[in-house]
């Protein structure tokens, strides 16, 4: 199956200039969306991976039903404020500003083989930290994965671990 076709361009969206890659056309058809997850678990099975990190937001949407598919667990990677127990966070730099992404303290530990799953890897800024946050709690990440790696933005310079798209735009 061609997930492209499940990808929707938005031009000018946020801002002008920008073409946003509108991932909902995927999530609303349930053969694309299973495909999808179908193809990540069959890449991650038997790796023993134990848990998955998903990013918010949109990782949020991959990493809980590859995580059932996996047999492992889901550690959500959220903003600042948004999880209720201790947290570790860390703050990354972005093209305009910058910004800060937590975890809980005991989401992982060093028994784990993470995953860390988004919908979308861009400039990498922000999946450089969460592997920085799993990894300060002395778990291994194991690789990371997105549904769409904009390549030409060079964020898999950033990405210190082996990384897997299902999408790629060159």
């Amino acid at each position: 199956m061609d997930l492209t076709q499940y990808i929707r361009d938005v031009e000018d969206f946020p801002k002008p200039g920008i073409t946003f890659k509108d991932i909902t056309p995927l999530l609303s058809n349930h053969k694309a969306m299973d495909h999808a997850i179908g193809q990540l678990s069959e890449r991650f099975g038997n790796q023993g991976i134990t848990k998955i990190a998903g990013i918010e937001s949109r990782g949020f949407i991959f990493a809980p039903p590859l995580a059932l598919a996996l047999g492992c667990g889901f550690v959500p990677v959220r903003k600042p404020g948004k999880l209720p127990w201790r947290c570790r966070s860390v703050e990354y730099d972005l093209e305009y500003g910058s910004d800060k992404i937590e975890i809980h303290e005991d989401a992982v530990s060093a028994d784990d083989k993470v995953l860390i799953i988004d919908d979308l890897l861009a400039t990498g800024g922000t999946m450089a930290a969460a592997i920085s946050l799993v990894q300060d709690l002395g778990a291994e990440v194991y690789a990371t994965a997105c549904i769409i790696n904009l390549n030409f933005l060079g964020g898999g310079e950033k990405i210190d671990t082996e990384h897997h798209g299902l999408i790629n735009y060159d």
